[in-house]
C-alpha cells in the first residue's frame, strides 16, 4: 500500500503572474503616494540629513489661517538647486565658528549721541562721507541714536543671542507667524528666532488667542516675540521694519550670523544648512537672492512707481537723480563678480563682519533719508562702499526651493476681519519707460545704457 500523498495549491489568483504584477504596482503606487502625501517637500525620499524631520513646533487655532494664500510656483521642488552638505557635520562646524569669536574682528566703531531721529537723518553729502572705512578709523552713523524702545527682558534675550539669529518683523499687523520647517535637533541649541510686533499686531495675536495676555515674555513656538513701541520711532511701519532688517547686528551685538526673512515668507531649510552652503562655503560676507525679473536698479524704481509700492514720485525721482549724479551706473559684465543690481531681499543671510555690517549701516541710512524701498539704493551702496562687500547673489530657483511664500494680510476695504486679503495687480516682468525721468534728467545717460544692454 503507497503512502498517501499531499499537495499544496497555489490559489487560484496567484497563479497568474499578471495578477500578481498587477497588485505589486498597485500597492507600491499607493504606499508612493500615500509618502509624497505626507512628504514635508512633497518629494518622494528625501534624506534625513539633508532635510530633517520634526514634529511640528506649534499648533495654531484655525481661525488665525497661517498658511493660507500661499503664492505657488511651477518650478519642480525635488530638484534641488543647491547642495547641502551632511547636517551634523554643519552644525558642528557652525558652532565652533560662533564660539571662535577672533574670527569677527575687526568690527565697526559706531557713532554715539542722542538725537531725536532714531539714525540722525544725515545729508547727502554726510552719508556718503562713510562710504569708504578701510582704516577702520571712523565713526560710522548706523542708527540707535535714540534708544530703540523694547522692554527690559528682551534686551537681555537679545544680547545673550550669541550664536546664529533669525530674525523677523510684522508692524501693523501685515502678516502671520510661521514656524520654519525641518529643523535639525541641535539647531535650536546655536539658533535664536525673534519677531518684532508692534502693538497693532500684537492685538491681533491676542484676537487668535497665540499669546496669553498675562504673560510678560511671549512665545509662539520657536519664535520669540518682541513687542516694539513703534510710536517712538517712524511714521511709516515699512521704516521700523527696516530696522531689524539691516541692524540685526547691532541688536543682537554678540550674534555670529544672521538670517533676516520678511514674514510673508515660511522657512523650509534648516538655518545652519542655509547659512553653510550660501554663507561659509562661499567665502561670502552677505546672500541674497537675484530679482525674479530686474537686473537694473531703474527698472525697480520705475515699477515702484508705476505700482504705487512707494507714493510720493517727487522723492522717488530725486533719489533716482541723486544717484545718478553721483555715480551710479546701469549692470554691465563689467561689474561682475556682482551679478546683478537688483536683489529680492525678503530674505538675506549674513555674517557679521567689518564688510556686512558697513553695508547694513550705509543701505540703513539711505532708506532713512529716502523711503523703505530697500532694492532702489542697493547697488549703490554696494558699488561705492570701500572695502568691497563679498556678495553671493543666488538664483531665484534657490529662493524658491528654500522658503514657501504667502501674500500678506491686507484688508479689503471696509472689511475687518483679520486675514482678509486684497489681491493687488499682477507683477510685471519688464519696466518700460518711466514717466517721472525727463530728458534733461541726470539719469538720461543711463537709461540709454540701459536700454541698450536691454535690447543688445
Amino acid at each position: 500500500m503507497g503512502k498517501a500523498t499531499t499537495t499544496t495549491r497555489t490559489p487560484p489568483f496567484c497563479q497568474s503572474k499578471f495578477l500578481c504584477l498587477s497588485l505589486l504596482y498597485l500597492f507600491t503606487a499607493l504606499f508612493l503616494a500615500f509618502y509624497h502625501k505626507v512628504s514635508p517637500n512633497n518629494c518622494l525620499f528625501r534624506s534625513s540629513p539633508f532635510d530633517p524631520i520634526q514634529s511640528p513646533l506649534f499648533h495654531y487655532p484655525p481661525s488665525y489661517g497661517e498658511h493660507k494664500y500661499a503664492i505657488t510656483t511651477h518650478r519642480n521642488s525635488c530638484s534641488s538647486p543647491v547642495m547641502f552638505s551632511g547636517y551634523r557635520e554643519v552644525a558642528e562646524e557652525i558652532h565652533n565658528l560662533c564660539k571662535n569669536s577672533s574670527a569677527f574682528v575687526p568690527d565697526l566703531k559706531y557713532l554715539q549721541g542722542k538725537l531725536d531721529t532714531f539714525g540722525g537723518n544725515f545729508s547727502f553729502k554726510e552719508r556718503i562721507s562713510y562710504f569708504n572705512d578701510t582704516k577702520n578709523d571712523i565713526n560710522v552713523p548706523c542708527g540707535f541714536l535714540k534708544e530703540f524702545p523694547v522692554g527690559d527682558s528682551d534686551r537681555i534675550a537679545m544680547e545673550s543671542c550669541n550664536g546664529v539669529v533669525v530674525a523677523s518683523a510684522i508692524f501693523n499687523d501685515h502678516d502671520k507667524i510661521r514656524q520654519p520647517v525641518g529643523l535639525g535637533s541641535k539647531t535650536l541649541e546655536i539658533t535664536c528666532f525673534f519677531v518684532f510686533i508692534d502693538d497693532i499686531t500684537l492685538q491681533g495675536l491676542y484676537y487668535h488667542k497665540l499669546i496669553p495676555q498675562s504673560s510678560p515674555d511671549y512665545k509662539v513656538g520657536v519664535w520669540r516675540i518682541v513687542k516694539v513701541f513703534s510710536d517712538e520711532l517712524y511714521g511709516n511701519p515699512a521704516m521700523n521694519g527696516v530696522i531689524p532688517k539691516y541692524l540685526v547686528h547691532r541688536l543682537f551685538p554678540n550674534s555670529k550670523f544672521s538670517i533676516w526673512i520678511d514674514a510673508k515668507l515660511q522657512l523650509t531649510v534648516d538655518p545652519l544648512l542655509l547659512i553653510h552652503s550660501l554663507v561659509v562655503s562661499k567665502n561670502a560676507d552677505m546672500a541674497i537672492s537675484k530679482h525674479p525679473y530686474y537686473v537694473h536698479t531703474m527698472e525697480e524704481a520705475m515699477a515702484t512707481a508705476r505700482w504705487r509700492k512707494w507714493s510720493d514720485i517727487d522723492s522717488l525721482t530725486r533719489q533716482m537723480e541723486t544717484y545718478c549724479e553721483n555715480g551710479l551706473q546701469p549692470w554691465t559684465i563689467h561689474k561682475h563678480p556682482y551679478t546683478t543690481d537688483v536683489p529680492d531681499s525678503a530674505l538675506i543671510l549674513r555674517e557679521h563682519g567689518l564688510r556686512s555690517n558697513l553695508f547694513s549701516c550705509l543701505l540703513f541710512n539711505e532708506l532713512e533719508a529716502f523711503n523703505p524701498r530697500d532694492q532702489l539704493g542697493f547697488a549703490f551702496v554696494r558699488d561705492k562702499m570701500n572695502p568691497k562687500l563679498k556678495l553671493n547673489m543666488f538664483e531665484v530657483e534657490v529662493f524658491e526651493k528654500i522658503v514657501v511664500e504667502y501674500r500678506h494680510n491686507l484688508k479689503k476695504i471696509g472689511d475687518n476681519r483679520a486675514g482678509s486679503v486684497r489681491v493687488g495687480p499682477k507683477r510685471t516682468k519688464r519696466a518700460s519707460h518711466g514717466h517721472f525721468f525727463l530728458n534733461e534728467s541726470r539719469c538720461q545717460n543711463y537709461l540709454l545704457t540701459m536700454w541698450g544692454e536691454s535690447h543688445s
